[in-house]
């Protein structure tokens, strides 16, 4: 409608303006240290939902972070849209190989560079200013109701007490949600889907204190060596995923899917000069949107151990620790993988070291079907405005809510996410285009309005 691009043009300075100063926020609610953080951001995400239109706003404390939870109701006898997002974001860290310091937001070749730009401050914040445009020209015509949570990133465990003690307030017809991303600007896309989660930590134990690496070398079991001989271990000559039990649960993609994910547009030789790599790797007999999408993996984010200071000091390290983490598909279940993970390390530790395994924090998969009224409605707002039909796709990231939103209200999700798989996400350099930005803005009040229609 021509009242919400006039509406929205004349206030976008205003609009990015507002995000940049979120973006300002170092909630990072892995450390404690951003405690305090972590409460101002949820008290600036009050503010905007006030400023935007809604009716109430309530700042909800948990035994972690807090949730903000805000409503606009027009007419109860009409639909109403759930609105879920995540002020939370990952540690910035290895701060060295950011260009820019990464609470000082950059607008840099039409990109915001800051930690949380895309995944998820500037995603959820199209709700915001979608809801004040619908809001200030009247034309809203679902009730809207907002659920932003500060532990998205650390699994949600607050929020799943929160959604069971909470199913009246949360009631709805929809669950919206923009954290993920489109194949491009080019190929617009709706994820149909994301993958589960399983995280552990892995520490090893050999000597009762590091030693001399000359004095005993060749004599005691290096921890370090022994970790990475068991993560090794973990893949056979196919990349495929050598724990026992692993596939058991898996859902193997039809035909039919496949053939609907080889028909949408990628260029392998792109994707590696992108990522600086010479070659691509994966399970065997898959291509890489399937390894990414319908496949589970199994992934080491982190391993550390001994002297890893200036310079050199010749130690054979006491301890060795790593963090695992393995997507899940449909029907696998991150309970289940995480036991087998525990047990997989355990077993295989070899007799000259100890090894304790524990759990951090898991998600279920979860599927959204194409015929459900959310994902028609979002089809067709993408089409109005970016003239083009999305291409239906499996993301290969997790939102580890998900399944419990649906078993505890009853209501499917619809992914209707701006980001790109090139934005950074987790890593140095996070950045959201500002046309990305501001198409969402542009593009959600007409999800409102088809599925008020339908």
């Amino acid at each position: 409608m021509q009242a919400w691009k006039d509406y929205q043009q004349q206030h976008k300075d205003r609009f990015l303006n507002e995000l940049l100063e979120l973006l300002r926020i170092p909630s990072i609610s892995a450390k404690t240290e951003n405690k305090a953080d972590m409460v101002a951001c949820a008290e600036a995400v009050k503010t905007r939902l006030l400023e935007a239109g809604a009716d109430t706003v309530t700042i909800y404390p948990t035994a972690g972070h807090p949730i903000v939870y805000g409503e606009k109701i027009i007419d109860p006898s009409k639909p109403t849209v759930l609105v879920y997002g995540h002020y939370d974001v990952q540690p910035a860290d290895p701060l060295n190989l950011w260009n820019s310091p990464p609470f000082e937001p950059e607008i840099k070749d039409g990109k915001i560079y800051a930690r949380g730009s895309c995944d998820d401050k500037g995603q959820f914040y199209m709700h915001v200013k979608a809801l004040e445009t619908m809001v200030q020209t009247n034309t809203l015509t679902t009730n809207i109701k907002f659920c932003i949570e500060g532990e998205e990133e650390v699994g949600s465990s607050n929020l799943s007490t929160f959604v069971k003690a909470n199913k009246e307030l949360l009631k709805a017809d929809v669950i919206l949600i923009s954290d993920t991303a489109m194949l491009s600007m080019e190929h617009p896309s709706i994820d149909i889907g994301v993958r589960g989660l399983s995280y552990i930590e892995v520490e090893v134990t050999g000597p009762n204190r590091d030693l001399h690496s000359g004095v005993y070398g060749g004599a005691v079991a290096n921890p370090i060596t022994m970790l990475a001989k068991m993560i090794a271990s973990c893949h056979d000559e196919n990349n495929h995923i050598t724990i026992p039990g692993f596939y058991d649960d898996v859902v193997v993609a039809t035909e039919a899917e496949r053939t609907l994910m080889a028909a949408a547009p990628f260029d392998a030789k792109e994707y590696a000069t992108d990522l600086g790599v010479q070659e691509l790797w994966g399970e065997k007999n898959y291509s890489t949107n399937e390894r990414t999408g319908i496949r589970p993996t199994l992934e080491l984010n982190g391993i550390w151990g001994g002297y890893t200071g200036e310079g050199a000091k010749t130690v054979l390290p006491s301890k060795a620790y790593a963090k695992i983490s393995a997507r899940l598909v449909p029907n696998q279940s991150s309970a289940d993988i995480t036991e087998k993970l525990i047990s997989y390390f355990q077993s295989i530790a070899p007799a000259g070291v100890t090894v304790k395994a524990s759990e951090h924090h898991g998600g279920e998969p979860y599927m959204t079907p194409i015929d459900s009224k959310g994902y028609k409605a979002a089809a067709a707002a993408i089409k109005d405005t970016f003239g083009k039909d999305p291409i239906p796709v499996r993301g290969g990231g997790s939102i580890p809510i998900c399944a419990l939103f649906e078993k505890e209200l009853g209501i499917k999700i619809v992914f209707m996410g701006f980001g790109l798989d090139s934005d950074n996400l987790h890593s140095p350099n996070e950045k959201y285009d500002l046309f990305n930005f501001y198409k969402g803005i542009e593009t959600i009040p007409y999800f409102h309005k088809h599925f008020a229609e339908m």
